[in-house]
């Protein structure tokens, strides 16, 4: 085979575990929602076909590299779908982690302006998975950077979760489901932070430069 081929095939193997990982995420903030205990556990049963499409790819590359002799843009092809596979296995585990909790909480009364910022969350979250999948594949660098700005939202949400955890925490019926909604934010918090991640792979892929996006989690430098 080619390696315009091979390269080919695995950027397939790429984007569909992309819309797997898109699938979890949305399942999980889905069964997060609606307290619904079948689905979470849908999304966590389907976690091992994301595993396996994730070492399908690093077997994939690693054949690459072994039968083909890739010259510097397809080593960072190469290079760059071997972070992107594993920050989207990633992605996947927190969705598993966020259905977990919603099976946990199940029996409890929610506090519905707390369970609406993390859906809002969610949401984002999911869209930017998406953003980056189809930065990626139309190697889009506007589309990549693109996803600080979308992060910043999610990043907002999260102030506002908070906010309304201190009044949810004064309820002691809700002092432990509230303590699993705080894994549960940080989680999703970092599937968007993934996201970013992601999309400074596509800028490496397309500049030749590695480069942090700076956003929250990753600020300018002081001058």
């Amino acid at each position: 085979m080619a390696i315009d081929e091979a390269l080919g095939a695995i950027e397939a193997q790429l984007q569909e575990e992309g819309q797997r990982v898109l699938a979890a995420v949305h399942g999980a903030v889905r069964a997060l929602e609606r307290r619904d205990g079948e689905l979470a556990g849908e999304v966590i049963a389907f976690d091992d076909e994301i595993d396996r499409l994730f070492l399908g790819i690093e077997s994939s590359i690693q054949s690459t590299l072994a039968l083909q002799n890739p010259v510097a843009r397809d080593l960072r092809l190469l290079l760059a779908i071997l972070h992107i596979n594993l920050l989207l296995e990633r992605s996947a585990d927190g969705a598993v982690t966020v259905a977990k909790l919603s099976q946990l909480v199940a029996g409890v009364e929610p506090d519905p302006a707390l369970v609406e910022v993390l859906v809002e969350m969610g949401e984002r979250a999911e869209e930017m998975l998406r953003v980056a999948l189809d930065s990626f594949a139309r190697r889009d660098l506007a589309g990549a950077e693109s996803l600080v700005e979308l992060d910043e939202l999610i990043d907002r949400a999260n102030r506002r979760f908070v906010e309304r955890l201190v009044d949810v925490m004064v309820d002691p019926e809700l002092r432990e489901w509230g303590l699993r909604m705080v894994v549960a934010a940080r989680t999703i918090e970092r599937i968007g932070d993934r996201a970013v991640d992601i999309g400074e792979q596509i800028a490496y892929l397309l500049t030749a430069q590695f480069r942090e996006f700076e956003d929250a989690s990753h600020p300018a430098a002081p001058t």
